[in-house]
């Protein structure tokens, strides 16, 4: 049986893990807090600094995160519960137990830790902030991976913003959880410097400048787009007689109207199959884009049940002889796609779900009056070492992102501020820019710095016009990030993980031999 003090500091590893969750994206304004991510996690690391034992340290771990990510994306009860129609008691469960399977991965980062602190501060803080990141990585890669909160998305617009460029999420949250860790190490009456040298630090990188933003200024081109929110009801997105005629009305009026050189309609905007649709009703967007100076980009789904189907946007624009499509790669577990040995649980939904195809990494861009337009649909952006594939040839690196998305699974809810931030992450990585067609909301433009210029109220129908300047059009002017995430992925991350923790295992050992 737990002691009353082990019992109070797994209640205060559940309190830091809900800051942490108010970190990514505060409710009240949907704002990422990076001191209060850095201020968490440090509370975490000081309990488990002082843990009795492995066994408490890896209790400490598991409570702060299964807080932490329960609290991020607890909005997943609403799909299943009000969408899904599954029982509350058992939405709870479900929201529960994902967090609490995903906590593990923290849980052994503090038990590691516990048991091969080496001596030095240095030396510990450096260990805790490796093994932070190889459980963020092994979040975020395994079982197809949920990175969804991820610590660095806090910083955003914090001390170590300028980092994003050159590391990526990962890296970002890997220095945010080293900086987290020297000042847990260094908090004693003893230690005061040591504390004060860590703050010091803290602010100093806040005035650093990002990497982005030291290139010099080049004149860009820009392109004039027109980004279409439909807002239709998610509980009638899909129903014959009420969503699907209204969003086919909707959309197919605002394609035809729009004067932007590029209109962009989120995903599955037109929510069915090309030879459900009304006759004639494809056959016009296309004779609509043929000619003229304007292009689209449209979500729809398609497919055969012979080939298959996929979540795809196709591309209208003149002078092509076949329809642009991009298929979507990185497929959500239980809603387009159906795990081993999960069907019992899918079959409690009461949602559309698909066993859809899989695109290719790096598909070509959609080439549009000198830009190269790389499209991905909903949470891909959560997966920037996959968006970086289309880094690998710099001279047909993309100048422009685009995220089609429909996240009114979730409600009106910090769902989509989370989604947005990770939509800003990837501006800043790759220094492009990001346009977000939604059907509720976040529609928005992003710049290359992350910085949002445009956007729409949410939860409403209309038209958001706006001018993009894409970059790298004359000079790819690649991020650091873009250059060794393309060649590698995550594995220099992976590596240098994994060797740190090598090593203070093996002087731990070597200690007690």
């Amino acid at each position: 049986m737990a002691r009353p003090g082990q019992r109070a500091a797994l209640a205060m590893a559940v309190l830091a893990g809900l800051l942490q969750a108010l970190s990514i994206a505060d409710p009240w304004q949907g704002q990422p807090r990076w001191w209060l991510q850095i201020a968490s996690l440090a509370a975490l690391f000081l309990l488990v600094q002082r843990s009795a034992s492995v066994r408490q340290a890896a209790l400490l771990g598991w409570g702060f995160a299964t807080a932490w990510l329960a609290g991020t994306f607890w909005w997943l009860f609403i799909s299943m519960h009000t969408y899904g129609g599954l029982a509350a008691p058992l939405a709870v469960a479900a929201v529960l137990g994902l967090a609490a399977f995903l906590a593990l991965y923290y849980a052994a980062a503090a038990a590691c830790y516990r048991a091969w602190a080496p001596a030095s501060r240095a030396a510990r803080a450096g260990l805790l902030g490796m093994l932070w990141l190889l459980a963020e990585l092994l979040r975020g890669t395994w079982f197809t991976g949920f990175p969804w909160g991820a610590g660095g998305y806090a910083h955003i617009d914090g001390a170590a913003h300028w980092l994003a460029p050159w590391l990526g999420v990962y890296g970002l949250g890997a220095a945010a959880a080293v900086g987290a860790a020297w000042l847990a190490l260094c908090a004693s009456p003893r230690r005061w410097r040591g504390l004060g040298a860590g703050l010091i630090v803290i602010a100093a990188a806040s005035l650093w400048p990002a990497g982005a933003e030291d290139a010099p200024a080049q004149p860009q081109a820009l392109l004039s787009v027109a980004l279409l929110q439909g807002n239709i009801p998610q509980d009638e997105k899909f129903q014959p007689g009420s969503g699907v005629p209204l969003a086919l009305q909707w959309y197919a009026e605002q394609l035809r109207d729009a004067r932007a050189s590029l209109v962009v309609a989120p995903e599955t905007a037109i929510a069915l199959l090309p030879r459900d649709l009304p006759v004639g009703y494809l056959d016009a967007l296309q004779q609509r884009f043929s000619t003229g100076t304007q292009a689209a980009l449209v979500g729809i789904p398609l497919g055969s049940a012979r080939e298959g189907y996929s979540n795809s946007a196709i591309g209208l624009a003149p002078g092509r002889a076949r329809a642009y499509r991009y298929d979507k790669h990185h497929l959500v577990p239980f809603g387009e796609f159906i795990p081993p040995l999960f069907r019992w649980f899918t079959e409690m939904i009461n949602i559309p779900l698909g066993d859809f195809n899989r695109g290719g990494l790096g598909q070509p861009a959609f080439d549009w009056q000198g830009q190269r337009l790389a499209p991905n649909i909903c949470y891909e952006d959560l997966f920037g070492e996959e968006i970086a594939r289309n880094f690998a040839d710099p001279a047909r690196a993309p100048t422009i992102l685009v995220n089609l998305t429909n996240i009114g699974w979730f409600g009106n809810t910090v769902a989509i501020d989370q989604h947005l931030q990770i939509s800003r992450m990837r501006a800043m990585e790759f220094a492009r820019p990001m346009v977000r067609a939604t059907n509720t909301g976040a529609t928005v433009v992003i710049d290359h710095h992350g910085r949002v210029t445009a956007t729409l109220p949410r939860y409403s129908r209309g038209v958001l016009e706006a001018r993009v300047e894409g970059r790298g059009l004359a000079d790819p002017q690649l991020t650091p990030y873009a250059r060794w995430a393309s060649r590698w992925g995550l594995w220099p991350l992976w590596g240098a993980a994994v060797l740190a923790v090598l090593a203070a295992a093996a002087a731990a050992l070597s200690r007690r031999r």
